[in-house]
């Protein structure tokens, strides 16, 4: 008998598996979605590079002043979008962990009701059982006073134990409340409760995929919506789900304190973006080393071993929250030095009136963010193949920078 049930337990979860898409069921490296949206602003990020690009994609040698000025007003607007949005992403995420939740009462409660139902839930042409629906409200209501109290409520919360999240019971009794009361007494009597189980119904049937056959008559659809909850919830914070609707002590100040240390370092790259160029220039004069080399793989190396070493410390705990946390910093990192070091060139370059001749490196930038950013920014989960990709793309970026420079003659 044991034998049987668990042959049963196998054959339910392989079919529930087919709904889903099959990058999930793999192996790698697996990222909360929160991360994908971070490689998509990256990708933006190379709008400001494009737009200064223009007068040499059309051979315009007259629009070239006005292409730095464009690209800068781009860059700066960018930058202060990115940040806005960095200040207002925890809102964004309690509102979504709020949805998801709220569809885990929702999924968790009609499974709950389904296995407490004298008989099926829906009837046998897929529409809400109304006779099973109210014996089902019976059963619920204490007291019998033909209305749900909200502590009738919380008892029914407390015996469904939800699975995967920390639900407040509460929260949990006032999304009742709010599907289910439509009088607003504060109370859930009977007709209430068939229409509110009703529409829940109905709604997991929707969010169910068609493709799936969610068995409407044998309510496997519930066990469908359930799964699919669980996974909407998984994608969108992982395992650290606590943490987004953690408040932030005065935020305001928290606000102006990022503010003002960005403008210091707008003030000090600007300061010393000159010097490091001679630099450069005078480091390669003493070592024979040609600038090339020094400007595109010496200096990286040193500016960006800070960031490595946090990423692989963060990755070396081969969790789901810290790759994204891993990845996100990347993606993060890039859109700044993007935004904030173009602009900050590209300022020098109109008040100086020097001229912009910079199309490998900017050929470059373009191919590698965009690249990646597609890659990152409609997967969730990366196969070992992936790294190949990126791994490759640092050579073959120095090698096209090296023949457009100096073979084409670009620069």
């Amino acid at each position: 008998m044991g034998l049987i049930i668990k042959t049963k337990e196998v054959e339910r979860a392989v079919e529930l598996s087919k709904c889903f898409p099959k990058d999930n069921l793999g192996s790698g490296v697996s990222v909360d979605i929160w991360t994908a949206y971070g490689a998509r602003i990256m990708i933006i990020s190379v709008l400001p590079f494009i737009v200064v690009q223009v007068p040499e994609i059309f051979h315009v040698s007259n629009g070239r002043r006005l292409a730095v000025l464009s690209s800068l007003f781009v860059a700066v607007a960018l930058l202060v979008s990115y940040c806005l949005y960095q200040v207002f992403q925890p809102v964004i995420q309690q509102r979504k962990l709020a949805f998801v939740k709220h569809k885990h009462v929702i999924s968790g409660t009609l499974r709950h009701l389904k296995t407490r139902a004298l008989g099926r839930l829906v009837d046998d042409d897929g529409q809400p059982n109304e006779d099973v629906i109210r014996k089902l409200f019976r059963t619920i209501d204490l007291d019998g006073d033909s209305l749900l109290s909200p502590f009738e409520l919380r008892s029914l919360i407390i015996i469904i134990q939800f699975e995967e999240i920390d639900l407040d019971h509460d929260d949990a009794v006032q999304n009742l409340m709010k599907d289910f009361d439509t009088s607003g007494d504060n109370y859930i009597n009977e007709d209430e409760f068939f229409i509110g189980i009703s529409k829940w119904l109905n709604e997991a049937k929707r969010s169910v995929k068609l493709s799936c056959d969610p068995g409407i008559h044998t309510m496997t659809f519930l066990d469908h919506f359930h799964l699919q909850t669980k996974q909407e919830h998984d994608l969108l914070f992982g395992d650290h789900s606590d943490e987004v609707v953690e408040s932030i002590e005065d935020a305001k100040w928290v606000t102006i304190k990022a503010s003002m240390l960005l403008l210091l370092g707008i003030v000090i790259a600007g300061a010393f973006a000159d010097p490091l160029v001679h630099t450069v220039n005078d480091l390669s004069t003493a070592t024979g080393i040609p600038s090339f080399f020094v400007s595109f793989i010496g200096l990286p190396l040193v500016m960006n071993s800070s960031e490595a070493t946090s990423a692989l410390m963060f990755a070396s705990r081969k969790k789901k929250r810290t790759s994204s946390l891993t990845f996100s910093e990347i993606y993060g990192s890039v859109t700044i030095h993007n935004l904030l070091c173009l602009a900050v060139f590209l300022a020098i370059v109109y008040v100086r009136d020097l001229t912009w001749d910079f199309s490998a490196e900017v050929l470059i930038i373009v191919i590698v963010c965009i690249v990646m950013g597609l890659f990152a920014s409609f997967r969730t989960i990366f196969p070992l193949w992936t790294c190949l990709v990126a791994y490759g793309l640092y050579p073959f970026s120095l090698v096209l920078v090296y023949v457009l420079d100096y073979g084409f003659g670009w620069s």
